[in-house]
């Protein structure tokens, strides 16, 4: 009977706690983050030539960067997602104003090529250097056992004496 009534009443606090649980999520997830202007800024590339973001254009009176900054915060102020006003700006200005590539059809390379070279360069320095230190040093005319060039006793005796006697002749 103790083991029943045990039973129910965890039975009963999990039920509690799933509940609980199901009814905290939508709260949760009506609760997204915001985004700033700056953080939205930086994800546009500011169109005057100077190659930086609008968040980070250096020219103080920037025919782009300052309007811009200032729509983005009426966007973000009207409820937008900062996904949202880059998608805006991306539709107005095309894919120059994205500070980054998508990750998505042919962008996709500008993401991969670099890691891939990366990659295809050290596994060209490995391989090598594996061929540098696996070549073994070159058979005799028996072809069975290699030529060690270092052991004076591993001469042919003919180039020897020849070697003596051109020695001996000049001098």
């Amino acid at each position: 009977m103790a083991r029943l009534l045990k039973l129910r009443t965890s039975t009963a606090a999990l039920i509690i706690v799933a509940l609980a649980c199901a009814l905290a999520l939508p709260i949760v997830l009506a609760a997204a983050p915001t985004v700033s202007v700056q953080e939205v800024s930086e994800g546009l590339t500011c169109q005057c030539g100077c190659g930086l973001t609008v968040a980070n254009c250096n020219h103080p009176n920037c025919e782009f960067s300052v309007p811009v900054r200032e729509q983005i915060g009426k966007m973000l102020g009207r409820g937008m997602s900062g996904t949202q006003v880059i998608a805006y700006f991306r539709g107005k200005y095309g894919e120059k104003i994205l500070s980054a590539p998508t990750t998505q059809g042919f962008n996709l390379l500008a993401w991969i090529m670099p890691f891939a070279a990366i990659a295809a360069g050290g596994a060209l320095v490995a391989l090598t250097v594996g061929r540098w230190r696996s070549k073994a040093p070159a058979p005799d005319s028996k072809g069975d056992t290699p030529v060690v060039v270092d052991d004076p006793n591993n001469f042919d005796p003919e180039l020897r004496r020849r070697l003596a006697r051109e020695l001996s002749d000049r001098i």
